[in-house]
């Protein structure tokens, strides 16, 4: 039987955080809206759409790191989410009135709204927002909460080790794929001397890549005919719910690593990952 090094609360928490990064996907979940899945309506959006929202994406992170080192402060209030959660309902109406035209326009606010409820929620779990690699885990949570739920292999015997590997490919691996990427950034960041050729953009761009997945599914679901404004509403909601959910998810889990070290708080993660796919 494994005995945990973490508190009951704390492996509670990290639980949580679990369930979260474990969940069904951000499709999923807009699919339960538009009661279609959204794969199919994928194959739907014009390639030019598509191409569209790869660069509006992009440009909207780029902004939105700005923004935030700018006029984020480390002030001791807690998270905002309802009222974060609201502004982007708004806004989403706004876009299903308009259609996907409107899409390119509402993405950058939504955004920015996103990235602001993360760095409250960041906040709130005692990260110093003006450190720049934590203003740069609050951009990670665009691509944490992007990426695809997949089943588990069914694997018996000496292929065990690849449902390991399949535990492990998720949210740690997620974050190490990104984590050079992020320390270079983070010296950039604090020197102030990016480039366009800098790991900062590279960062941004392998961001975009992943974020840009979530907005072409919400572009989809948007684009059905019967959502309109009511229905846009909703989706974004649901859309910040999502990253706001990963957000505390994330966080969470690096503030038990503050307290246990990264390599025990991954390998409780992934015990309690392993016994969700078992």
């Amino acid at each position: 039987m494994h005995m945990s090094q973490l508190t009951e609360k704390d492996l509670a928490t990290l639980s949580a955080a679990v369930s979260q990064f474990e969940r069904p996907s951000l499709a999923a979940r807009l699919a339960a809206v538009v009661g279609m899945p959204v794969e199919k309506l994928l194959g739907w959006l014009p390639v030019s759409i598509q191409n569209q929202i790869d660069r509006a994406t992009e440009e909207a992170l780029a902004r939105v790191l700005n923004v935030a080192r700018k006029t984020l402060h480390d002030e001791t209030k807690g998270p905002k989410n309802l009222a974060h959660k609201l502004a982007v309902t708004v806004s989403g109406v706004t876009g299903g009135l308009f259609g996907a035209p409107a899409l390119f326009a509402e993405l950058p606010v939504t955004t920015v709204i996103i990235l602001r409820s993360i760095a409250d929620i960041a906040r709130s779990k005692g990260e110093d927002l003006s450190d720049p690699a934590v203003q740069l885990a609050c951009l990670e949570v665009f691509a944490l909460g992007s990426n695809t739920k997949q089943d588990p292999p069914d694997l018996t015997g000496a292929e065990s080790q690849k449902k390991e590997s399949y535990i492990r490919s998720s949210y740690f691996v997620s974050r190490a794929a990104m984590a050079q990427q992020v320390t270079a950034a983070a010296e950039i960041l604090t020197k102030g001397t990016a480039s366009a050729g800098s790991a900062l953009t590279r960062l941004i761009s392998n961001i975009a890549s992943r974020f840009g997945v979530a907005v072409s599914e919400k572009a989809a679901a948007q684009a059905v005919p019967i959502v309109g404004a009511i229905g846009g509403g909703l989706i974004n909601a649901l859309f910040m719910d999502h990253f706001q959910n990963t957000a505390e998810a994330h966080f969470c889990v690096r503030k038990l690593e503050r307290v246990y070290g990264t390599d025990v708080v991954r390998n409780e993660y992934e015990n309690l990952a392993r016994s969700e796919v078992d």
